[in-house]
């Protein structure tokens, strides 16, 4: 099957072929703008809701689950690529699930939970669009969702601030990382009105600076399942 490079399905091909250095370079901390902010970022405002259960989708070796496992919240980590499920496994996240965003939006996860958070992990279009379209259904009542994201101001690079799909890059990782995965570029306003059409009402929004150049490393919306 012949995968369009800047693709959904792109993305998870080069998410599979990479699972293992990626879990490597994240036990390792070998990812600065990690160690200095965003992974206090996100952990940070997850604790301050002080949820009872949480859905990571998108959760990676597992480190965020993890890290909120041992605070004594029930997880449920869940990945599409199972190198990765598997690794957070390996790692003693409790719950893990191997479920694509498509098979997510169809409802074939039947969980409800106080939170939903998704750590630099919607990067796709459709897969993206269509797992927001569903976020509300996993939620409780007055849940809320956990976003992490690039931060479009700074992601723009010196490309147009428009919507559409972006080359992927390792720069930065080492020799063992391959087939970077593309990414969906979405201005502020696009990341703004998704949420808003998705049933969820925005509540925060914050933006975490990098030390090193006082510019956001990234941004976190807090929204919360409407009605």
């Amino acid at each position: 099957m012949n995968i369009d490079p800047l693709s959904d399905g792109k993305i998870i091909e080069a998410w599979k072929q990479n699972a293992s250095p990626w879990t490597n370079a994240v036990r390792a901390r070998e990812i600065e703008s990690r160690r200095l902010v965003t992974d206090r970022a996100i952990l940070d405002t997850v604790l301050a809701c002080r949820p009872q259960t949480v859905i990571d989708l998108g959760c990676g070796e597992g480190w965020l689950a993890l890290a909120l496992q041992q605070s004594g919240i029930d997880v449920t980590a869940v990945d599409a690529v199972p190198a990765l499920a598997f690794a957070a496994k390996q790692a003693g996240v409790a719950d893990t699930c191997v479920m694509s965003y498509e098979e997510i939006a169809e409802g074939q996860l039947k969980l409800s939970a106080d939170m939903v958070v998704c750590n630099f992990s919607l990067l796709g279009k459709e897969s993206v669009d269509g797992l927001l379209r569903a976020i509300p259904t996993l939620l409780k009542p007055d849940g809320a969702l956990i976003v992490q994201t690039l931060h479009p101001l700074v992601a723009c690079g010196d490309l147009p601030y428009v919507d559409g799909w972006r080359a992927g890059s390792w720069a930065g990782f080492g020799p063992d990382f391959s087939d970077a995965p593309p990414w969906y570029f979405r201005t502020l306003g696009t990341w703004l009105e998704l949420i808003g059409t998705s049933g969820l009402t925005l509540r925060a929004l914050q933006e975490p600076l990098d030390p090193r150049t006082g510019r956001p490393a990234s941004v976190v919306f807090r929204a919360h399942r409407t009605g």
